[in-house]
């Protein structure tokens, strides 16, 4: 099965169509105002508005009130929410959408008990574990920390890039892979060959 990308951090129309156009199969939005990523609903409606069918739409929110969902959902489209906060297993149910949990992965992180506690999400995000932020730190983790067998399918994240991409998905056999700065020109603002580069090493690693 060839694994999926999702690229997220998108900020800008012309982004998501390349993300599109070079086969990602999702985009994520960035809902966190900490973030140099944050995007407005203005520019997410534009986003959404503008992708061709079959590209999922990726709403993330860190530690987000019910209310701020619930405003961004009144006003942009998503379909899947993407929690990667504290949250719990209940204040990620409460919307009816699917949703993804990330979990921020170190010696201590217990991803067996995350899946359970997390059944009913669509798939674990893993990103690597950072006191300074929730995310886009662009740093790896180590892939060995990933139990052999999860009850959840597992979306890989943290510092991936062109060069280590296909190691990554070799190793781990995720169901897709996540990217935002290795990608990027500037954090936000996507670059067409580093999303080319991305794509090719992921089909690599899917042959």
């Amino acid at each position: 099965m060839n694994t999926r990308v999702k690229i997220c951090g998108i900020t800008r129309v012309e982004d998501a169509l390349e993300a599109a156009k070079q086969g990602s199969d999702a985009i994520g939005l960035v809902f966190y105002a900490a973030s140099p990523r944050n995007v407005s609903n203005e520019v997410a409606r534009a986003i959404v508005a503008a992708l061709p069918p079959f590209v999922s739409v990726v709403g993330l929110f860190v530690n987000a009130s019910r209310a701020n969902i619930d405003a961004v959902l009144a006003e942009v489209r998503l379909d899947v929410l993407q929690f990667h906060g504290d949250e719990t297993p209940d204040d990620c149910t409460q919307f009816n959408l699917p949703f993804l949990k990330a979990i921020r992965v170190n010696a201590d992180t217990n991803l067996l008990q995350y899946a359970n506690d997390f059944r009913l999400a669509q798939a674990l995000l893993l990103d690597a574990h950072s006191e300074a932020a929730y995310g886009g730190t662009g740093q790896t983790f180590d892939w060995n920390l990933i139990p052999a067998k999860l009850s959840k399918p597992i979306i890989l994240a943290g510092g991936l890039n062109a060069d280590n991409v296909e190691q990554a998905i070799m190793q781990v056999k995720p169901y897709a892979v996540d990217v935002s700065g290795g990608v990027e020109l500037s954090k936000g603002i996507k670059d067409a060959d580093k999303i080319a580069a991305f794509m090719q090493g992921v089909r690599n690693a899917s042959i």
